[in-house]
Formats: structure tokens, C-alpha cells, sequence
């Protein structure tokens, strides 16, 4: 009866392992999924004069709590090809006057504001 319950608990650690492994900064979702959630700011991650709309400033907010998934979406293919330029993305949380932004966090090359 041991040996079982003993089996049973190796194969939880292996799925618990497994599972952590494919989480990436994101969780289980992709940068390239998540950056879907920014739309509303492509203007404004392109032109760091534009307006930053309501709806842009709310998303950011929410995924800028994950400083990292934030980070992985603006260096993310999709923000690339939408043509976001990640030095004047990285100045929305600021423009959005968010108060818990990750200031001087390190985004590749970049540093957010």
C-alpha cells in the first residue's frame, strides 16, 4: 500500500516540475498572445507625442504588475511587426501616470522611466 502512495506523490512533483518549466514570463500564455491586450496602445507606442487612450493605460496597468511579461511583450515578435518602437512603449506607464510603475526596471537594452 506504501509503494503506491509513494508513486502517486513522485508523479505530482514531476507534473508540478513540468508545469513550472513551461510557464514563461507570462505565465501560460505567450508574449506574442498577451501583446493582443495592448492594442489599444499601438499608436502610442510608436509616437511618444500621440495621446495614450484610457483603455491603453488600463492594460498596461494590469500587465505591468508582471514587470517581466511587459517587458517580453515589447521585445516580442508581434510588437516588432506591428512596428513598436520598444524605447517609446517603454514611456506609457509613466505617460499613463501610473504610480506603481516599475521605475528602472531593465527591458533588454531599454530602462522604463
Amino acid at each position: 500500500m506504501e509503494v503506491p502512495v509513494k508513486l502517486i506523490c513522485l508523479l505530482g512533483l514531476l507534473l508540478a516540475v513540468g508545469v513550472a518549466e513551461t510557464a514563461g514570463p507570462c505565465g501560460k500564455s505567450s508574449p506574442d498572445d498577451e501583446s493582443m491586450k495592448l492594442a489599444p496602445c499601438l499608436i502610442a507606442a510608436q509616437d511618444e507625442k500621440a495621446d495614450v487612450p484610457g483603455s491603453c493605460c488600463m492594460a498596461v496597468k494590469k500587465i505591468g504588475q508582471n514587470p517581466s511579461c511587459l517587458c517580453a511583450i515589447l521585445l516580442s515578435d508581434s510588437a516588432k511587426s506591428s512596428g513598436i518602437k520598444p524605447d517609446v512603449a517603454l514611456t506609457i506607464p509613466k505617460r499613463c501616470n501610473i504610480a506603481n510603475r516599475p521605475v528602472g526596471y531593465k527591458c533588454g537594452p531599454y530602462t522604463l522611466p
